[in-house]
């Protein structure tokens, strides 16, 4: 199961920690959006525990969005590729 991560963090510092974890299991495809492709769920379930104790509920939010297969079939994208923030050669369509 595909997850999408979304972030609006108002510290730089934390949102900083918070990109560093989820660089540990997820493709960044937005400045503020991750991917994660292969996440079982225990392994969700501890990612999102250390996101969590980063983070300040009172100013900052995170996003889970767990997508199933035919989920996948319906993304659609337009524009620079996904990992393109962080590698210049990387363009690929998001899908199955």
């Amino acid at each position: 199961m595909r997850t999408v991560i979304c972030f609006d963090i108002s510290d730089d510092r934390k949102r900083y920690r918070v990109v560093k974890v989820l660089r540990a299991s997820a493709e960044r495809v937005q400045k503020a959006v991750f991917e994660a492709r292969f996440l079982n769920q225990a392994a969700f379930l501890r990612m999102r525990s250390r996101l969590e104790r980063i983070i300040d509920p009172a100013t900052d939010s995170l996003r889970y969005y767990r997508l199933c297969e035919t989920c996948l079939g319906r993304i659609e994208h337009y524009g620079a590729g996904p990992g393109s923030l962080e590698r210049e050669d990387t363009f690929r369509i998001v899908g199955p």
